[in-house]
């Protein structure tokens, strides 16, 4: 039998960075069993559809959240992602909006 995940690898690395936002790609990949090299590609269609944006704090990026905008899902598209991250743990700061 094939292993299967209800996440899909984008939705734990989203996950993963709005929980730490100061982990490098290497500890989230180490942390989440995935390559480097796709977890940096993960976090760049992240960046790229606004999902996520980042910072430089000395040698380390910070990354921020966008919790506003819909989960890509056709049937979801109602659904703001900070919904989906405030049930895998991260506290959202400020008042909850519906999804852009």
């Amino acid at each position: 039998m094939s292993e299967w995940t209800f996440l899909t690898n984008h939705a734990i690395v989203l996950s993963y960075l709005s929980i730490y936002p100061r982990i490098t790609a290497r500890e989230l990949s180490n942390a989440i069993g995935i390559t480097e090299r796709a977890t940096r590609k993960i976090i760049a269609d992240l960046l790229q559809n606004g999902y996520i944006s980042k910072d430089l704090e000395g040698r380390r990026n910070r990354y921020h959240i966008n919790p506003d905008l819909p989960l890509r899902h056709p049937g979801l598209k109602e659904t703001a992602v900070g919904y989906l991250l405030e049930i895998l743990g991260w506290k959202r700061r400020g008042r909850p909006r519906k999804a852009k």
